[in-house]
């Protein structure tokens, strides 16, 4: 049976890639290859690139409302296709398909979002700025704009991108994971669907060379991506470098903070929700429990004691909720982490490590040291760390003194220490006796510190911001019935122009 080869999307269609170098798409449930990507060679970067310059004028002088019914028509098309995408998307990451269904749910919310970004896109208004001037802002789209997207939410996060920067007005080149890119290729033919011009979305299938290509293309205005933190600090300096805007969102390590006060089974069931769902293979995850005082003497018993009901399986099993792990390599290098620790429930001997594919149970380690590489670490796998301490500004200082800030957590029953957490957290996103917290769509989407490289967050206001850029126009209009041409005189003044 011949190998499925994955294409890219140029020009409104399908294109077979002509490189020659491919790269294999495996099925984490079973550990065999299923389809391979050809990486896009620089001429087909290029290709894409032109294509969307080509339809970008035309699509940014579509009105504002029929760029928003496109972006309605597509939120349909996404939400009658849940169970296609889902499905797709689970075949490719290993994520379970109820899991894939809520990724595409959340990535849903941008599109609604951008379906109503007209309101938002408008300028603001002075008359008589000064004697007979008018003075006024308007937002404009860049042209073209690029995203760079991660293996963990293929439909989600280029939703959180080219939604935004096509309601806007403008074009748009994806490049998504090789290791699960076919849902991006589906993603653009529901964007066809929908109304939009050829051209003014396209995908580019491969690795790091289409990336470079990406960035060194001058054409290329303003550059997204989500990802590790080392390459997220690149791609930010090199992107900048040539001249380009560039949002660049990095790693994380989530911290949870539990008071002695917190209802012990709800922050237990907290805790193995945000640690374990998607198989911990989310920059939101829980990775850190900070268990303060007595908390982690009833905590750590309770958390252990919900893994061994998790079902770990694959996506065709319907009862299953945990999936493997993305890659063979992936899953080692998390499972090299279990090798120190004190370990409480170790996922290496769940059953489902027996069979194929890239599996590795639920872990709990307790008393994490915070100077080993279980604590530092960003592991990006079901691997959840307790650290216990003494008082809640020991909880605080090591939140504000980790090296990422992308979100943190804090469950208690008081709602003083909860206020004067998020007041104090040096954090982008704070949950309040909420594990995940993910902003809704209206808001945005970003961390601080190493978490983050750029000035503005991904999506919601935010994003809008990213995707334009602002004019100011000062207008002079005669008020006075026109002179007879014998009667004009004119006036020549080099001083600062004057308001008053």
């Amino acid at each position: 049976m011949a190998m499925r080869i994955v294409p890219h999307w140029i020009n409104g269609g399908r294109v077979e890639g002509a490189g020659e170098r491919r790269l294999p798409v495996w099925d984490p449930a079973t550990g065999e290859q299923q389809a391979a990507v050809v990486a896009a060679t620089d001429a087909e970067v290029r290709a894409a690139v032109q294509a969307a310059l080509d339809a970008q004028p035309k699509w940014r002088a579509a009105s504002l409302s029929r760029r928003a019914e496109v972006m309605f028509r597509f939120r349909d098309l996404v939400d009658s296709g849940r169970k296609e995408i889902a499905t797709l998307l689970s075949a490719e990451h290993g994520k379970t398909v109820a899991d894939a269904a809520g990724e595409v749910a959340r990535g849903l919310e941008n599109a609604e979002f951008a379906a109503g970004a007209p309101h938002l896109l408008k300028g603001g208004y002075s008359e008589q700025a000064a004697t007979g001037v008018d003075v006024y802002s308007i937002r404009q789209p860049l042209g073209v704009v690029a995203g760079i997207t991660p293996f963990n939410f293929p439909a989600m996060v280029p939703m959180w991108m080219f939604c935004n920067a096509l309601v806007a007005g403008n074009a748009f080149v994806l490049k998504p994971s090789e290791k699960d890119p076919s849902v991006s290729l589906l993603l653009a033919d529901l964007l066809r669907r929908a109304g939009l011009p050829d051209g003014a979305f396209n995908v580019v299938q491969g690795d790091k060379s289409a990336v470079d290509a990406l960035i060194a293309d001058p054409d290329v205005r303003a550059l997204s991506f989500v990802g590790s933190t080392p390459v997220a600090r690149a791609i930010y300096e090199a992107g900048t470098r040539a001249g380009k805007r560039v949002q660049a969102l990095g790693g994380a390590k989530n911290h949870m903070v539990v008071l002695p006060d917190a209802d012990v089974d709800a922050a237990a069931d907290a805790a193995v929700s945000a640690g374990y769902g998607s198989a911990g293979e989310r920059c939101m995850a829980v990775s850190v429990v900070v268990a303060v005082g007595s908390a982690g003497d009833a905590l750590v018993p309770a958390i252990a004691s919900r893994l061994g009901k998790i079902r770990v399986g694959p996506a065709s099993d319907p009862d299953a909720e945990m999936g493997p792990l993305i890659t063979r390599e992936h899953r080692d290098r998390v499972a090299s982490y279990l090798s120190a620790g004190e370990l409480v429930v170790d996922g290496r001997d769940h059953p489902a490590t027996d069979g194929p594919g890239f599996f590795l149970g639920p872990s709990l380690v307790d008393n994490v040291d915070v100077g080993s590489t279980l604590y530092t670490d960003e592991i990006f796998g079901p691997v959840l760390s307790v650290v216990r301490v003494e008082t809640y500004d020991e909880a605080l200082k090591l939140v504000n003194d980790n090296p990422y800030g992308n979100g943190t957590a804090i469950f208690t029953r008081d709602g003083g220490a909860a206020r004067r957490f998020q007041y104090d957290a040096v954090c982008g996103m704070v949950g309040v006796n909420v594990p995940i917290p993910v902003p809704v769509a209206y808001y945005s989407f970003g961390g601080w510190k190493a978490s983050l490289f750029g000035d503005l967050h991904m999506y919601g206001p935010e994003g809008l911001q990213f995707y334009t850029r602002t004019k100011v126009v000062t207008s002079r209009w005669p008020t006075e019935p026109p002179k007879i041409k014998s009667e004009t005189t004119s006036e020549v003044d080099l001083g600062f122009p004057k308001v008053r």
